[in-house]
């Protein structure tokens, strides 16, 4: 969404826990964060960061990340599917819990978004993540660091 020269971070927001950790590691770099959800959310003034609320519906602001992002963008999110879809677009990914996703890592993780669907539909599995750590805070900030300065680096900044 900004010019070619530069890289554009963008957060699945509505569930994201990390969006403090965002907008520091942004500030740094004088990037563009752009917070997608359902519905609006209160973002800093003057931080840089644009909230794009996309309205009601399954997969709205997955559908929008992967229709604006583009090679080199760096997209923050806990949702697998979207992860491939944005590693297909040439984006760099990085999960809410500070591990990037990669074309490598991608497939594992879909099969096992899958196996635990299905574990849950049967009630051997309950519960979702668990909460995040300050040590994963700090492991999330320091991985999107490296995202954003190899991608600036690959644009040549």
């Amino acid at each position: 969404m900004s010019d070619q020269s530069t890289i554009d971070i963008y957060v699945d927001a509505d569930a994201c826990p990390v969006k403090d950790e965002v907008y520091r590691v942004a500030g740094r770099y004088g990037l563009p964060v752009f917070l997608v959800a359902n519905s609006p959310l209160r973002v800093p003034p003057g931080s840089g960061v644009e909230m794009i609320a996309v309205g009601e519906g399954m997969d709205v602001a997955d559908d929008w990340i992967a229709e604006h992002v583009r090679s080199g963008d760096v997209v923050v999110t806990a949702d697998i599917p979207l992860a491939a879809r944005c590693l297909q677009a040439g984006a760099r990914v990085l999960g809410n819990n500070g591990r990037p996703f990669s074309e490598d890592s991608i497939g594992d993780a879909l099969a096992t978004r899958e196996l635990k669907s299905h574990l849950r539909e049967t009630g051997l599995v309950s519960g979702g993540p668990r909460p995040l750590a300050e040590r994963d805070r700090s492991r999330f900030a320091s991985s999107l660091d490296q995202l954003v300065q190899a991608g600036l680096r690959d644009r040549g900044r």
